[in-house]
């Protein structure tokens, strides 16, 4: 009865371990909720009690379902949203039919059937942004996606058999015909039969890993289990040498186990686990304000210990915004910086003539207030896919990355935007991944008593397609040549040049086109949105567009965020391998490492330093846990390559950091040790699973986190170093005196305020030193490396056995009279107590000197109040009567305090004379580990 401080700890430490449990139930039911979020409340559905269209034949939910495109493809979707009817999406069932166009989500996965210029934002399931076009073609093995042949997955990944091929073993990213639950529609028009819902869906299958996958333990607490075995095994063998050596001197037994167990308690510091989580919550508010919002408090210092940071390239190392930033014609020798071009003193034909064709073969549209409430506005926006382009804060445009791009080029040349007073659109010929190219085709203008004039086609796309289409081209003059076998040469060597820096190219041409006459403007449908006309068949698109002059090229590409290289080179000096992950062609990968300083050999006798999903998927466990150790580049990959890199590292023994922003990341985010989650354009379930969230979407962020962390794990090291000497030395003092047959020299009240003091204030502003950048110089530290390492005993030894015989020597000499008085007692435990003030300065750093002002003093200002406030607390226990009562202390004499202050801060020049010694050693290459980084 009676012992309040521990019922307050006891409970304290309950609290904390209830509303840990607490927090984890709480964030695996929110991850669900965010999931639950993107699944839609309803759909437009084609039931068998519904006519059908007279497009749709047996396709109600039939398995002969007739999967070639047929002509007129929007009419036949028009009239079959018209026989449509809308339900809850939870009352879908496979083998419904159902239709979708701009601005829907996908409410379950459905195998497409008709599209019409269909374009699908993926990003909140893949990461990717750029949005995927989808065709009701059948797959199959020796289909190439984009130029990529269709990658295959040893590990099965949710997909249904109706892509037309073996359906699991095709990469989620490759599924061009597979509309999946929870996507947005960017474009376009579709229609589909139901395979799946529900938790048969990709949405189902990502919600059942979730709960199945367990967040790792952190290595702060595996250190602190260790910890705490450690101080027990060192307890017992307090007690059992007490009871030793007393039994020895004929003590009496039970007299004996309760000093043992008395000290041996003492020895513990109980207020360590508060500490510990005071430290780390200031860790998280300095965090906060650094853009890095942590979700789980033992995250903080396991940042110290990451030594493999996976990032995603897209919005993390790069700006995720794309840029145009070559150009090229056939006056240049070479592809010409856009900043050299806009600053010369005009704007050749030629350059006008692709800035143009970019502009009106082009669907970005001004940002603008009244657009955010329709559902075109919708599609842009970030906050519901969560992965959108972040081209609206970073320019006056929203539409897709390469549209917007174009159209930045053309304000940064001060050019206008002509799509609105040009003329007629007579013909829009969308882009798709066979075709790999887009035009339109403009209504010629005429004067009053003028010939018509003729109609004008403008293109863009892949060179190759477009050069197909070309007979002349313009130069700088803007003439019109014969495009001979050498220009179109001298072009795909420009195109060539472009794509080894990592460029993605696009080609441009115009001119009159033949056989437009029978177009008609284009109309509105029922939702309305302009429907482009669409070309009654392939063939009368190629008829169309011929005999053009090709214009020139341009190199666009999503350039590295500013300070990232730094960033890494920084993280690789202090022992952290960077890899990046990325869906992107290994050509655009390889370059922005490379502009990133990132270490790339690919054709190194060790090992690869740069692998493909592909590559990645015919690999072993153990195959690929050897080569991930020369690989900083994974290419090509899907997010379920994810788990797969993180379960090859953790394999290793590292400690991983993996960043993500799509629904498929989460498995792998709560399966790293630390899971990053991008603030802008991560999805909440994407947040949710993550431990730490970048509010800026910025790599460097990551370095500045690390740092924290690193600095964290340095100030629990320099706080437990403090409260273990001081218990230490309390314990030894108590020891030594008693088999020395003195009487204890330090009352309960004195112990208890000694215990106030080595686990209240001074300790705890230990916890918040400011970190300093140098942390980075040493490496990360082992997962499972003691927080009680040996030169942190050696020196909690060194300095408990200062202070223990100082303060006895104090004591001795006091009560050299023989008889114990006030005075005495209060002489001793104004030492002990002035001693720990001198120890708490020393344990500010475990290397830096406070002699040589490598600490600043006024460089942690909780810990000057901390033991300010202490010592007028010591002031007012030896002279304020109604605590000398309580305490059993008398007043001192100024000389008294003197005596006691030159004595107790021999510990302190005792750890500077350590600290120099250190430094000597290091300076001739003895201790080559050492680091004075802390």
């Amino acid at each position: 009865m009676g012992n309040y401080d521990d019922a307050i700890s006891i409970t304290v430490a309950v609290t904390i371990v209830v509303s840990v449990g607490f927090v984890q139930e709480y964030r695996s039911e929110k991850s669900l909720e965010a999931l639950n979020q993107l699944v839609p409340h309803s759909a437009h559905v084609i039931r068998s009690s519904i006519p059908n269209s007279p497009r749709l034949g047996q396709e109600n939910g039939s398995a002969n379902i007739p999967m070639a495109a047929a002509e007129d493809t929007t009419a036949a979707l028009e009239a079959a949203e018209g026989a449509s009817m809308t339900i809850s999406a939870s009352q879908l069932v496979p083998g419904d039919l159902v239709l979708f166009h701009t601005g829907d989500r996908i409410p379950a996965d459905i195998r497409i059937t008709h599209a019409a210029d269909l374009s699908i934002d993926e990003s909140n399931l893949t990461g990717e942004n750029e949005p995927v076009s989808k065709s009701p073609d059948t797959l199959d093995k020796a289909s190439r996606i984009n130029g990529f042949a269709l990658s295959t997955s040893r590990t099965p990944f949710y997909a249904s058999p109706a892509t037309g091929t073996v359906g699991a073993d095709i990469r989620l990213n490759d599924q061009t015909n597979i509309a999946f639950m929870g996507t947005l529609v960017r474009s376009g028009y579709g229609q589909g039969i139901v395979i799946g819902t529900g938790a048969n869906t990709e949405f189902g299958a990502i919600s059942a890993s979730l709960q199945e996958i367990e967040s790792p333990r952190t290595p702060l607490q595996l250190s602190m289990d260790r910890l705490g075995k450690d101080l027990s095994y060192m307890s017992f063998g307090v007690i059992a040498f007490i009871m030793l050596v007393g039994l020895w001197r004929g003590w009496a037994f039970l007299d004996l186990f309760t000093i043992g167990v008395s000290l041996a308690v003492a020895a513990i510091p109980e207020g360590l686990p508060i500490i510990v989580t005071v430290t780390l919550a200031l860790g998280v508010l300095r965090m906060s304000k650094k853009n890095a919002i942590v979700r789980r408090l033992p995250s903080v210092e396991t940042l110290g210990s990451v030594n493999v940071v996976c990032t995603d390239k897209t919005g993390t190392l790069t700006t995720n915004h794309m840029t145009v930033t070559k150009l090229w014609h056939f006056e240049d020798k070479e592809p010409v910086e856009v900043t050299r071009k806009r600053d010369s003193t005009s704007l050749d034909p030629a350059t006008r003539t692709i800035l143009r064709i970019g502009n009106i073969v082009n669907h970005g549209r001004l940002v603008s207030p009244a657009a955010a409430s329709n559902a075109t506005a919708a599609v842009m926006s970030s906050t519901l896919g969560g992965g959108d382009d972040s081209a609206s804060a970073k320019s006056r445009w929203v539409g897709q990355p390469t549209d917007v791009a174009l159209l930045d080029l053309l304000d940064e040349f001060g050019e206008d935007d002509v799509r609105d007073r040009i003329g007629t659109r007579l013909n829009e010929t969308p882009f798709s991944s066979e075709r790999k190219w887009m035009g339109c085709v403009i209504q010629g203008n005429s004067g009053p008593g003028s010939a018509s004039a003729p109609d004008v086609g403008y293109i863009k796309g892949a060179l190759e397609k477009v050069l197909d289409r070309c007979d002349t081209y313009i130069t700088a003059q803007g003439r019109e040549l014969p495009l001979d076998d050498a220009r179109r040469r001298e072009a795909v060597g420009a195109a060539e040049h472009m794509a080894q820096d990592g460029l993605r190219v696009l080609g441009f041409a115009s001119g009159t086109v033949r056989g437009s006459g029978s177009l008609k403007p284009p109309h509105r449908n029922r939702s309305g949105n302009s429907t482009p006309i669409l070309s009654s068949s392939a063939e009368k698109d190629e008829d169309l567009y011929h005999g053009l002059a090709f214009a020139g090229l341009v190199g666009m590409n999503d350039p590295p965020r500013k300070g990232v290289d730094r960033s890494i080179r920084r993280l690789m000096a202090g022992g952290v391998k960077v890899i990046m992950i990325t869906g992107d062609a290994e050509t655009t990968a390889v370059a922005i490492g490379k502009k990133l300083g990132m270490p790339i050999n690919q054709n190194s006798s060790i090992g690869p330093s740069v692998l493909c999903g592909d590559e990645l998927d015919r690999m072993s466990e153990a195959e690929l846990s050897q080569a991930i150790a020369t690989t900083t580049i994974f290419a090509r990959t899907s997010p379920e390559h994810k788990m797969k890199i993180v379960r090859a590292l953790q394999a290793r023994g590292d400690v991983v950091a993996m960043t993500g922003d799509g629904v498929n990341d989460a498995p792998a985010l709560k399966k790293a040790d630390i899971g990053i989650s991008m603030g802008q354009l991560g999805t909440d379930v994407a947040k949710e699973a993550a431990d730490m969230i970048l509010t800026d979407d910025d790599f460097s962020t990551i370095l500045s986190a690390i740092e924290e962390g690193k600095g964290i794990f340095y100030n629990i090291q320099n706080f437990l170093t403090f409260q273990l000497s001081t218990s230490a030395a309390a314990l030894s003092l108590v020891l030594v005196s008693t088999f020395l047959g003195f009487k204890n020299p330090l009352n309960a009240m004195q112990i208890l305020w000694i215990n106030i003091l080595m686990d209240g204030p001074p300790a705890q502003s230990l916890g918040v030193e400011p970190v300093d950048p140098a942390v980075m110089s040493r490496p990360p530290r082992s997962k499972t490396a003691r927080v009680l390492t040996r030169p942190l005993l050696q020196r909690v030894l060194t300095q408990a056995s200062i202070i223990m015989l100082g303060t006895l020597a104090v004591y001795i000499r006091c009560m050299q009279d023989g008889a114990v008085t006030a005075r005495d007692t209060t002489m001793t435990f104004t030492t002990f107590v002035f001693f720990d003030m001198f120890n708490a300065l020393t344990c500010r750093s475990e290397s830096k000197s406070v002699v040589k002002g490598e600490i600043k003093v006024a460089g942690n200002r909780m810990f000057n109040y901390a033991v300010l406030g202490s010592l007028v607390g010591q002031m007012f226990v030896i002279y304020f009567p109604g605590l000398q009562n309580v305490f059993q202390t008398e007043a001192l004499s100024f000389g008294d305090l003197l005596r006691i202050l030159a004595l107790t801060s021999s510990v302190f020049w005792a750890d500077e004379g350590r600290k120099l010694y250190m430094r000597l050693r290091h300076r001739r290459g003895l201790m080559g580990s050492y680091s004075a980084a802390v």
